[in-house]
């Protein structure tokens, strides 16, 4: 690990129906997606590892832990701030399996959000609709094709810098690391984006139903997207609407 934004993430293990056994050997997995893929485009980069259920958390570093049920409705996993200010986030398998989904890909989406945007405050602007999205690196592609596999551990795909960056787009470039984006701001079908309305509109949601510029979907005829405007309470959208004084910080498990 050479770069300057090496960080390290502790993971910890609170589910009933997710073994440590498997935790500890999709870590492999887990490592070559932040240190060879995700740094690649983003250069970032982080050290992961594994303590025990009963074992003192490092007070130094970010915290990934798997649950089993969502303490926020229709939540299967998001990032904080722990009550001293690091980065806390949260992983629920046993609702994620609910789901049909896979407890790794959810794990794997927080995992890479949380380290591209840590602080929940990063937004990219659109000066010609004047919205400020969100930075949340994995939504966009959330539903395509349910990500990709390393060394047979299913993960979450994602964008890369150039989707959040119109300007000086290269002919041929990928935005995302798998799935086929070819242009800034694409959702894939299922994918989603938040975004501020800087005129006074609020925070809404997008979700895509085909491939479609977030930028062309629109509040008042919602394009052809599904538009969200009320934020779920405890969602990353809901935590943006909110000064960061009044926040209410996790606590650190």
């Amino acid at each position: 690990m050479t770069d300057t934004i090496a960080r390290k993430v502790i993971i910890k293990n609170l589910s009933t129906v997710v073994r440590d056994a498997e935790i500890t050997g999709a870590l492999p997995s887990f490592q070559k997606l932040v240190s060879q893929d995700f740094f690649s485009k983003w250069g970032i980069d982080a050290a992961l590892s594994f303590v025990g259920k009963d074992d003192p958390t490092p007070p130094d570093g970010y915290l990934l832990v798997v649950l089993d049920d969502a303490d926020q409705a229709g939540a299967l996993g998001y990032h904080d701030l722990a009550q001293g200010g690091q980065p806390l986030g949260k992983v629920f398998a046993k609702t994620t399996k609910q789901y049909n989904g896979e407890w790794t890909v959810t794990f794997t989406h927080e995992l890479l959000e949380m380290l591209a945007d840590p602080n929940i405050n990063l937004t990219a602007f659109d000066e010609n609709a004047q919205r400020a999205y969100m930075y949340e690196v994995c939504d966009a592609v959330e539903a395509d094709n349910l990500g990709y596999q390393i060394d047979g551990v299913l993960v979450s795909d994602f964008v890369t810098p150039g989707w959040f960056e119109p300007t000086n787009v290269v002919p041929g470039e990928q935005f995302a690391f798998k799935s086929p984006v070819r242009a800034p701001f694409t959702l894939m079908p299922g994918g989603y984006i938040g975004y501020m309305d800087l005129r006074g509109g609020g925070w809404h949601q997008l979700t895509a139903q085909e491939i479609a510029d977030a930028r062309k979907l629109d509040i008042a005829t919602g394009g052809r997207g599904h538009i969200d405007g009320r934020a779920r309470v405890g969602s990353r959208r809901e935590r943006r609407r909110t000064p960061k004084s009044q926040w209410l910080r996790s606590t650190r498990v």
